[in-house]
């Protein structure tokens, strides 16, 4: 038995994400744009929740700091590991781990860095409570988040339409609204500042992206093995999310805003 009641939930999202790596080269440019916004310097000690297949983790490396990379699937670290080989940074850390129940001391990290990672958490007050709290007093916490005007919210707006997320989680989306995120943060930190960032995917018709993310992203992917039987409704959702992409496929390149957020602990 656990005591989780979202465990079942992170199983599912563990076994998604583990497809995740074909991605990973859209990833890496913004991967930097956070490290260069986050302040990441030489010496810095930093932590990567979500590392996934660490592009931030080993960018922050690169930079000169200290990286202990965190992820909950473990076929991710298996490649962030291979990925940190052949960047000649064979002293990054790795831990498969879980953002509601952090593995580090308190005031642990300078800096606390997330790439589109600790927004799938399903209880944002806990997930946001264990990363401010490894976080030493002054250090900078750091994320990419998906907002939800904008088209990647739409898409896992979309996803929840046809598999609601269980009672009681959060939205993802909801990560990339200034306003939440203010409020959640409250007067545990000071200093927030946002900034915006585009990531392209490209792709050369809305058939191809879908394809590609129903191959990768770990809600699609789930969502598809569950409506494998239930034809009608996959070909629903395959139209629905095909004409979303198309409203942001420009010259080859699926277009997708996305925010970033900084704040430091008081």
């Amino acid at each position: 038995m656990t005591s989780d009641p979202f465990a079942e939930f992170k199983r599912a999202q563990r076994e998604g994400w583990a497809k995740f790596a074909p991605l990973e080269v859209v990833t890496t440019p913004s991967a930097a744009h956070l490290a260069r916004f986050a302040g990441v310097r030489p010496g810095h000690s930093v932590l990567d929740v979500g590392t996934g297949t660490g592009v931030v983790a080993i960018t922050a490396r690169r930079r000169g700091a200290v990286v202990t990379g965190l992820d909950l699937t473990p076929e991710l670290l298996t490649r962030a590991k291979e990925n940190a080989v052949l960047a000649n940074v064979d002293d990054i850390v790795w831990r498969e781990g879980d953002v509601e129940s952090l593995p580090f001391a308190d005031g642990s990290f300078d800096t606390v860095l997330s790439q589109f990672g600790h927004m799938f958490a399903p209880r944002p007050e806990i997930a946001t409570r264990e990363m401010l709290r490894v976080l030493k007093p002054g250090g900078r916490l750091a994320f990419s988040t998906w907002p939800p005007e904008h088209f990647i919210g739409k898409m896992f707006r979309l996803v929840g339409t046809y598999v609601p997320a269980p009672p009681g989680a959060a939205a993802p989306s909801d990560w990339g609204d200034p306003a939440v995120i203010r409020e959640r943060l409250g007067n545990q930190v000071r200093d927030i500042f946002f900034e915006r960032g585009i990531r392209m995917f490209p792709a050369l018709s809305p058939q191809h992206y879908r394809d590609l993310i129903e191959r990768t992203s770990g809600p699609v992917v789930k969502l598809v093995e569950r409506l494998r039987e239930d034809r009608a409704k996959l070909a629903a959702f395959r139209k629905e999310l095909e004409a979303l992409a198309e409203q942001h496929l420009v010259d080859n390149v699926v277009i997708a805003d996305y925010l970033l957020t900084r704040a430091i602990k008081v």
